[in-house]
């Protein structure tokens, strides 16, 4: 039987923390690196994500966040471009003590950052199903799942003292959930564990046992940058193109991230040499497991962006995972689903699904999509998703991010051109 993969407080902060020496000497060694010594696109590709889910977790705020933001900022500068740096502060939360524990069983977890917390003596009670009566309720639920659904109505109701979910990924393993309510937190506390605790949890719950949970953590002020540049077109009153992708998330995120940031940087290597008749903007968000905050920092710099550019293309999570091939395709109208459609077939690729006309999609589409601004957005399937595994050379399929790198540089090209 494989070892289970849990996130125990030392691992938490080594990865955070102490994984930041590692950062740093990587980026050093990247320095050296300078455009067109990978090889082909694919070898680039592949450096650029190896190299990127190497520094460690990639929370926001963290010091590997900071590291890996001042790596990019290189990337960007190997090709042509000159990055920016926008800073925007938050209340950091830092976990300390975060186990549930059953007479001698520890079972280590990470709470959700938009729900309450506890202090270091925790909540004691009994442990019983989701919307039953005793005082800490069992959930299950899928990673980016923890407001919708039974989770979320409990949550909103505060049926429970305490809630202790267990994280359904499609792989097993510790998959936590975005903060995607972190500037306005609702209910109880809620411990993620992993999906190897569930069948012992749900016979616990079926005794309804006494059981502790603890989700004690630390808030620390701290700051966080979005990465930005931009590429002047000839008409500085047309509106802008914004071309967008996260850069932070819970662990590794070389298939959850990697390809995002990957085509972001090959489509300012290709569009620096075609002077475009807009400005075209590149912004890499921080903030992006917690509520998206990167890009209402971008918007706030930027009163009317998100409605007045004249298109955003979006590269979002798990572009060319390889432990799940597929994508899906959101669009504001169907000019911009159109033209991304035709690239993509270009390039190779099929749209495997599409968010319906006037559905919501996730993430920073999502605040684009509220905000009333016109965008494509692309996202894959993702077997590794939020989960420690995804890392290293087997979690991505460069061939095919390199697909998608030529198809929405094609689109970019479209969108900026007279």
């Amino acid at each position: 039987m494989a070892t289970p993969m849990l996130v125990t407080r030392r691992a938490w902060l080594l990865s955070t923390a102490g994984s930041a020496f590692a950062a740093v000497a990587s980026h050093r060694r990247i320095a050296a690196v300078r455009d067109g010594t990978a090889g082909d696109v694919e070898g680039r590709l592949s450096r650029i994500i190896d190299e990127y889910a190497r520094q460690g977790f990639h929370r926001t705020g963290t010091t590997v966040d900071r590291v890996s933001g001042d790596w990019l900022c290189e990337q960007v500068r190997q090709t042509g471009l000159a990055p920016a740096r926008e800073p925007f502060s938050l209340s950091r939360v830092d976990p300390v003590t975060n186990v549930l524990i059953a007479a001698d069983r520890r079972i280590e977890g990470v709470p959700l950052f938009d729900s309450a917390f506890t202090d270091r003596g925790g909540i004691s009670g009994r442990l019983g199903a989701l919307q039953g009566d005793r005082e800490i309720g069992l959930a299950e639920t899928a990673p980016n799942a923890a407001a919708a659904g039974p989770l979320g109505d409990v949550r909103r109701t505060n049926r429970h003292r305490a809630i202790v979910c267990v994280t359904g990924g499609q792989r097993p393993g510790l998959c936590p959930s975005n903060a995607d309510f972190f500037s306005r937190p609702f209910g109880p506390p809620v411990l993620q564990v992993s999906s190897d605790e569930r069948s012992w949890l749900t016979e616990r719950a079926r005794l309804g046992v006494d059981v502790q949970l603890i989700c004690h953590v630390a808030r620390t002020t701290a700051t966080a940058v979005n990465v930005t540049a931009t590429i002047k077109g000839v008409d500085p009153l047309l509106p802008p193109l914004v071309i967008s992708t996260p850069r932070s998330g819970w662990y590794w995120c070389a298939s959850e991230r990697g390809g995002g940031i990957a085509c972001w940087l090959e489509a300012m290597r290709a569009l620096r040499h075609v002077r475009p008749a807009r400005d075209v903007v590149f912004v890499a968000f921080s903030g992006h497991e917690l509520g998206s905050l990167g890009i209402h920092a971008f918007a706030d710099r930027r009163p009317a962006v998100i409605s007045k550019a004249a298109a955003w293309i979006h590269f979002g999570a798990n572009i060319g995972a390889a432990t799940d091939p597929g994508n899906r395709l959101a669009a504001s109208d169907d000019d911009l689903d159109s033209l991304a459609s035709r690239a993509m077939a270009a390039a190779g690729l099929s749209v495997d699904q599409r968010i319906p006309r006037g559905g919501i999609p996730g993430g920073e589409a999502e605040v684009v999509h509220h905000g009333g601004g016109r965008y494509v957005a692309v996202t894959g399937r993702n077997a590794l998703f939020h989960n420690l595994a995804d890392r290293g050379p087997h979690a991505v399929n460069t061939s095919v991010i390199a697909r998608f790198s030529t198809a929405f540089i094609a689109a970019a090209k479209s969108i900026s051109a007279p």
